[in-house]
């Protein structure tokens, strides 16, 4: 990947000056209406079957060559203008989560137990607005790649699409993301270089003891006692055996045992979810865990199980992509953090990101009433407003970084 042009760390400021591209209030409106739609028809992953085909016949309507069914539900949108060297792929995930809507809007889900508690009907409208600009008013010499991901809250989406082909059937030298963020403004952006999310685990202990009478302690083994030495014990991963400049979180969700009133259970499952900021921290944790299972198993003579399953890997963004991506954003907003905390959510873009260079971009979603409420709250709302700054941020990055790439 070419390097991109050098920019200032000062917020809301570049090396050189560059227009933005405006989105026309006329498609502002269109976008509005779109993501109300998706908004009130919310889809689960690789469910994602009228949202998808919604997206291809709009695309096609723009005159952008469609492919459907890339990853199951997945879509993709090639626009080609010239013949330059450069390719550029823009992600949305488009899948909604299984939560009843408590909000009142106007567009409220009519499906009970699915919502877009996520922003991703608003992620999906933002880069339809994007392609229908590049494609009726697009300056560009090149290639740009539009992908509709199925199923990210799963961390399964990105991955079926790739296994389908995506970059070896679609190349570009470059992807970009971009999500946005209750309670930070709304328009301004935010990322950085070097790792962005964390990793998720899902782990279980599964201990085998021997159960007996709650009278009668010596003559079995409480399972109750050994899951609770490795609560305890497993805490100690982060606090005393990671270096503290390594993120990582360790959590135990759920403790369920077999026991009863005057019966001390003989077997105890721990479920629990880890995060980390590289995969070097997350294997630590793994390692840690099996070992600390192992030394308390051995203590209480009971056998211990752990199984460590990573459903999404840690997200690093590319720094010249980053680059490309802060010198774009910078011509939309006077509010740019180009090196902001890394967030301990995980991202399923994360798995594109590690096949070829990536950013992923935060947008403010306002820190107003609904818009300021968590993603996956039930009375979250995407906020409209942010959908032309997100479509001039996409249209402005496609335009510069293939111009740089046809001017290398």
């Amino acid at each position: 990947m070419n390097e991109a042009p050098e920019t200032s760390t000062e917020t809301g400021t570049e090396t050189g000056t560059e227009t933005g591209t405006e989105i026309p209030p006329e498609l502002v409106t269109q976008m509005t209406g779109w993501r109300r739609d998706f908004h009130r028809h919310p889809e689960p992953g690789f469910a994602e079957e009228r949202t998808s085909a919604h997206i291809a016949s709009l695309l096609e309507s723009f005159g952008i060559e469609v492919h459907r069914n890339i990853g199951k539900t997945g879509i993709v949108g090639i626009l080609q203008r010239g013949n330059g060297p450069g390719s550029i792929a823009f992600r949305a995930d488009m899948d909604a989560l299984p939560i009843t809507e408590t909000g009142t809007p106007e567009w409220v889900s009519v499906h009970d137990g699915a919502m877009h508690a996520c922003g991703h009907d608003g992620h999906t409208a933002m880069l339809l607005g994007a392609a229908c600009h590049l494609a009726a008013k697009g300056d560009f010499n090149g290639r740009i790649v539009f992908i509709f991901q199925p199923n990210e809250e799963h961390g399964q989406g990105a991955r079926a699409m790739i296994d389908d082909g995506l970059f070896q059937r679609f190349p570009a030298d470059a992807v970009f993301a971009m999500h946005n963020i209750p309670g930070m403004k709304a328009g301004s952006f935010a990322t950085r270089a070097g790792p962005m999310t964390a990793s998720e685990s899902l782990f279980e202990l599964s201990v085998t003891a021997r159960g007996g009478h709650a009278a009668l302690p010596h003559m079995g083994v409480d399972a109750i006692l050994v899951g609770a030495q490795l609560v305890t014990a497993l805490q100690s991963i982060v606090s005393r055996k990671l270096d503290p400049a390594r993120n990582g979180v360790v959590s135990i969700t759920e403790f369920i045992t077999d026991g009863s009133r005057n019966v001390l259970p003989s077997s105890a499952l721990l479920k629990g979810d880890a995060r980390a900021l590289s995969d070097d921290t997350n294997h630590a944790i793994e390692a840690h865990m099996r070992r600390i299972a192992a030394g308390i198993a051995a203590a209480h003579d009971v056998d211990i199980t752990v199984t460590y399953d990573t459903i999404f890997p840690s997200l690093t963004n590319d720094a010249s992509a980053v680059s490309h991506a802060i010198a774009a954003a910078r011509t939309i907003s006077d509010t740019v953090d180009p090196a902001c905390d890394a967030k301990l959510f995980s991202e399923d873009f994360a798995h594109m990101a590690r096949t070829i260079p990536g950013c992923f971009m935060l947008i403010g979603n306002g820190t107003d009433a609904s818009h300021a409420r968590p993603l996956h709250a039930s009375d979250y709302d995407f906020n409209d407003d942010i959908l032309g700054p997100g479509a001039a941020y996409t249209a402005t990055l496609a335009q510069q970084f293939l111009a740089r790439q046809d001017a290398d």
